[in-house]
């Protein structure tokens, strides 16, 4: 076992150095995919708001660095560590992490995973094409698709935002690199990706989502036709969930809706929708209620 643990950690090392010599950033991970090294401040008084300033490692994704030498001090002072992180939103990739997440049961034969359908969804939806780029397989089933981001544009972290199953990784935030084992299983690169040598830029129109909107929560109504296009791209969202998926898809598609200024004109639409699915009228008007109070309140 310890001669296992002890491989793991030298190979962990040997691919973080290889991601650093690539200009990612990278830090050591602990098999929990959690920051190997504890914080210097746990036990003092109060909440400490240091990132680094303090000069001592143990602050998770902000000891990542390019440095061969840091990085194998890093890792010398966490000798359990069997996989690192990479940082995003860090030049000079920016990197932007879509983290595909697999439900707990494997779907079936020549179906397609739900977070998988989403992110083609919301590609059909708002016309863009992801392109060929590094793409991470999970120990889990799910992948974690790689894209570059500008230089002048911070995208924030989020969970189940753009759709159930999708989280997104920007600044602040890291993703498990390939070649990190976890309690789960390895995280390797996928078939026809390994001889990319950097991130594919992120389309514009999914940059667009993954950014916050000025104009989000707001009370004006977008152009029919748009409204129509993408309030037929939600309805269609909510009918293709199956059973333990039904709230949340329809959850999800009323606050598009209400950030997007059409909640009120589509509710009785996706409530139709919903009911179609299996929920009942009272169900399923209370969640888009919901959506639209927390909508609101952004």
């Amino acid at each position: 076992m310890a001669t296992t643990a002890r491989h793991a950690a030298t190979l962990a090392l040997a691919h973080a150095l290889s991601a650093a010599e690539r200009g990612l950033p990278v830090f050591p991970l602990s098999p929990t995919k959690l920051p190997a090294l504890r914080s210097p401040h746990r036990g003092q008084p109060g909440h400490v708001s240091c990132r680094g300033e303090c000069g001592l490692p143990g602050h998770g994704v902000y000891d990542a660095t390019t440095d061969p030498v840091a990085v194998r001090a890093l890792f010398d002072a966490a000798p359990w560590a069997t996989g690192y992180g990479i940082a995003c939103g860090r030049p000079p990739y920016h990197l932007i992490g879509i983290d595909l997440d697999i439900s707990g049961h494997e779907p079936a034969a020549g179906t397609t995973p739900d977070s998988v359908a989403a992110l083609q969804q919301l590609a059909f939806e708002h016309l863009f094409t992801l392109p060929e780029t590094v793409t991470v397989l999970t120990p889990s089933g799910g992948r974690h698709i790689w894209l570059r981001g500008p230089a002048n544009v911070v995208v924030p972290n989020s969970a189940g935002r753009l759709a159930p199953g999708i989280d997104v990784r920007g600044g602040g935030g890291y993703l498990v690199g390939p070649g990190s084992v976890a309690t789960r299983g390895a995280y390797r690169l996928a078939p026809g990706t390994a001889d990319l040598s950097a991130p594919a830029p992120c389309p514009r129109a999914l940059l667009r989502l993954l950014t916050p909107s000025a104009h989000a929560g707001h009370c004006g109504h977008p152009p029919h036709g748009q409204s129509a296009r993408q309030g037929e791209g939600l309805v269609q969202f909510v009918l293709a969930s199956h059973e333990g998926q039904r709230n949340t898809r329809l959850f999800w598609a009323a606050c598009r809706a209400y950030e997007h200024g059409f909640g009120e004109a589509l509710a009785d639409t996706l409530v139709e929708a919903a009911l179609h699915t299996g929920l009942t009228e009272r169900e399923a008007r209370a969640t888009i209620a919901s959506a639209r109070r927390l909508t609101l309140e952004r």
